[in-house]
């Protein structure tokens, strides 16, 4: 299983839609949501997850990933990580550092944006190093995050696309509850190309119960 998913929001660079410069506290007034899964512990990345962050992306991992380019450098790690919290904190983002939940190693990263057309809408991307691919952590932290972002983010749906060979990716998204909504073209800056994806989605009332315990 790739593990990973092409996401046309570019998470390097803040982006506040116009009409919607910001959402203080993600509408809520609470923090970022903390994740609790059977295997998994889930919280906003932080600056101490560079390192890792930059180890873990390899060309198996960037070839999925729209802007999560090679060599993906400490410092570009850090400057993302900014950046990520950052939206975090304007209400426009949440990313979640994808740990185990024994030892705290960073396993990858999972990300919800709000869409440029729609602040109603937000864009899923995820991402796990190679080594934690095929054990079933992708489908088990998106699970616990979709219902824990549609509350903080305020979202009617959440969407999610990959490039059609990406069968892993879809897997997680089919057991998410997502379906087929269409196809489409984003850029991938990447790669310096436009590349062809399908894209899956999931209204709110469509969830199934969560399967993690959130914690603020």
């Amino acid at each position: 299983m790739a593990g990973t998913a092409l996401s046309p929001i570019d998470e390097g660079s803040p982006h506040f839609p116009d009409g919607h410069p910001c959402y203080p506290a993600a509408m809520t007034g609470a923090p970022p949501p903390t994740l609790d899964t059977p295997r998994l512990h889930l919280r906003l990345v932080a600056h101490e997850d560079a390192a890792a962050t930059s180890a873990l992306m390899s060309p198996a991992v960037s070839r999925w990933l729209a802007s999560w380019p090679l060599p993906f450098t400490v410092a570009m790690a850090r400057e993302r990580i900014a950046a990520a919290r950052a939206l975090a904190e304007a209400g426009q983002a949440l990313s979640l550092a994808v740990t185990a939940r024994g030892d705290g190693e960073l396993l990858g990263w999972i990300m919800l944006h709000r869409t440029r057309d729609d602040p109603r809408t937000a864009s899923l991307g995820y991402w796990l190093g190679e080594a934690h691919h095929r054990r079933g952590y992708l489908s088990e932290a998106a699970a616990a995050l979709l219902p824990a972002a549609f509350a903080w983010l305020d979202l009617d749906r959440i969407e999610a696309s990959a490039q059609p060979d990406n069968a892993g990716s879809f897997a997680v998204m089919r057991a998410l509850g997502m379906t087929f909504r269409r196809e489409d073209t984003v850029h991938a800056p990447a790669r310096r190309r436009d590349e062809r994806v399908h894209v899956y989605g999931i209204e709110r009332a469509g969830l199934t119960p969560p399967s993690g315990t959130a914690r603020t």
